[in-house]
């Protein structure tokens, strides 16, 4: 015989239980897209304990009566944090610690600020830094060691072109690093010769020659940088990024800030290379860890240098250097040998390709790979500057990924019609005829070769201007997108990219809390203001992890 249950008891079982206490943030101009692109707006969310979104609220919505936590953001305006599709994490704090050369408008003025710094950093052993371009100076050539040895003496420096893909060395470096006029440029690289002798600037590959002598940044100095990335990245509302090229040195630097609770944004990881993503993810990609804040499902890989240096492969050569087509990486075959290792094992791939004939390279590539290894792949190519019109189509097949930058196109523009000439830009930094050609368009910034305040880059999807407004009109304006597009392609579909479209990329109910407070409504600012958009706040899964002081600094 069971034992009798008190009514009181049975009567408490059968009322509604009370929900568990969510927390409210509250009384917000709130706008986010959903998932089929519609705009949707919001005046609270709901947060459980775990930082995801319960509900969107509107007017009239009934609100948690008895929340964990509320804040009020006294009808400020909120968006979803911004998503970069292509960035380099630790790069960008290392260039932030060291000689940051991107401002400066000559060589003279990049000379004069060497040497302050040498002066100011006279107890190292080497001088490193980078962010310079001949083109910004208006050499007409590459800069030479003899002008780096007049701000710089005896001390070797190493100084990394803007784009990454050429290195500026004094002579003390290629002394140290046992260079001579003997020395060969390797395969895939380039060292620029004066007078039968190395000049000083290395291109792509020709860069490790320098590399491999420069001093080893310590676990600390890696702590350092990542902190600082993470830092500028918080403070201009990004809340997730692609990392290109991640070593394993990069990846244990992630994951010891994730066990140390430091790690705030989210990092969807692309190793550089098939070997570094083996070791790391064992038989395939990583799952998401620290509450989806980190992944590594993805492998990098280079088929060409940049066009700023000359090095991205072309199918006809430079209008401005006849006889040079650009850097090849990796032939055919090498190429889809490093692609059918990974992806036996399910890894997804970068690929970057600058040139037109490295996009047809990796075009081909993928059409070849891609009856064997099937299912959701999300082939990426990387930039993805110049394509030959006949190309584009091509985009539209297997789920290709065009994961590109708008602000390299209002940069590069002047330099772009150098190169390739007027008849040569038809598929240049085609926005719009990625999306015409059943392409998903992804945005991201490439810092530290740009800033990565994703709000310029918005500005410049739909405008195809620069931060001058120039040109009047935009640089071949039919390839712009609207601004709802532009900013899908900075959320939505930067998420997408890297397989975490179901964890961020827009608010909804399930998603991760990951939000922004700006200063101003970005549909209806105008381009330049919304260039000039700053983050008031940053939240990644229903946390405040930057807030700007009065005083317009940072706090937490």
């Amino acid at each position: 015989m069971r034992p009798s249950v008190p009514l009181a008891l049975i009567a408490a079982l059968l009322l509604p239980a009370p929900a568990l206490a969510d927390a409210l943030v509250e009384n917000v101009d709130g706008m986010t897209l959903t998932a089929k692109g519609e705009l949707q707006r919001f005046n609270g969310i709901v947060i459980d304990e775990n930082g995801k979104v319960v509900k969107l609220l509107k007017r009239g919505d009934k609100r948690p009566e008895r929340p964990d936590w509320k804040e009020d953001l006294k009808g400020r305006t909120v968006i979803p944090g911004m998503v970069d599709a292509h960035g380099h994490v630790m790069n960008l704090g290392f260039r932030a610690l060291a000689l940051d050369l991107s401002a400066t408008r000559s060589l003279a003025e990049a000379q004069d600020a060497i040497r302050r710094y040498a002066a100011e950093n006279s107890t190292r052993r080497w001088l490193t830094g980078g962010g310079w371009n001949q083109e910004v100076w208006s050499l007409g050539r590459f800069p030479t060691a003899a002008e780096l040895d007049a701000a710089t003496g005896e001390v070797p420096t190493w100084l990394v072109r803007a784009d990454g893909h050429a290195g500026w060395a004094n002579s003390a470096a290629m002394k140290a690093a046992g260079i001579t006029a003997a020395t060969k440029s390797p395969a895939g690289g380039r060292i620029e010769m004066i007078a039968g002798k190395p000049g000083g600037v290395f291109v792509d590959a020709a860069m490790a020659l320098i590399e491999k002598a420069l001093p080893q940044p310590t676990p600390r100095d890696r702590n350092s940088a990542f902190i600082k990335a993470q830092d500028i990245l918080l403070s201009m509302g990004v809340t997730a990024s692609a990392d290109m090229g991640t070593s394993l040195d990069d990846w244990m630097t992630f994951r010891r800030m994730g066990d140390l609770g430091i790690l705030r944004m989210r990092i969807m990881s692309y190793s550089d290379g098939v070997e570094t993503a083996l070791r790391v993810g064992g038989s395939g990609p990583t799952p998401w860890l620290y509450d989806d804040k980190l992944r590594m499902g993805g492998i990098k890989l280079y088929t060409d240098g940049a066009l700023g240096s000359r090095g991205a492969w072309l199918k006809a050569a430079y209008a401005d250097a006849p006889g040079n087509s650009g850097l090849p990486f990796l032939t055919d075959a090498q190429l889809l040998n490093m692609i059918v290792r990974g992806a036996m094992d399910e890894f997804q791939f970068a690929i970057h390709a600058i040139g037109d004939r490295a996009n047809q390279q990796v075009l081909d590539a993928i059409d070849e790979v891609s009856d064997t290894y099937k299912g959701d792949r999300r082939w990426r190519i990387e930039h993805a500057q110049i394509v030959d019109p006949a190309d584009l189509p091509r985009f539209g097949k297997h789920g290709i990924i065009a994961s590109m930058q708008p602000v390299h196109q209002t940069s590069d523009r002047t330099m772009a019609e150098a190169r390739l000439g007027p008849q040569r830009l038809a598929g240049a930094y085609a926005w719009k005829s990625m999306l015409a050609n059943g392409a998903t368009l992804v945005f991201g910034s490439d810092y530290p070769v740009e800033s990565p305040n994703p709000f310029e880059g918005w500005a410049a999807g739909f405008t195809r201007q620069d931060g001058q407004g120039q040109p009047f009109g935009g640089w071949r304006p039919e390839e712009a997108v609207s601004r709802e597009q532009a900013w899908r392609a900075f959320t939505i579909d930067a998420a997408y990219a890297g397989f975490g479209e179901k964890k961020f990329g827009h608010l909804a109910p399930g998603m991760r809390a990951d939000f922004i407070v700006v200063d101003r409504d970005p549909m209806l600012a105008s381009p330049s203001e919304l260039r000039g958009t700053v983050v008031l706040e940053t939240w990644v899964g229903g946390q405040r992890v930057f807030r700007r002081s009065a005083k317009g600094g940072a706090g937490r």
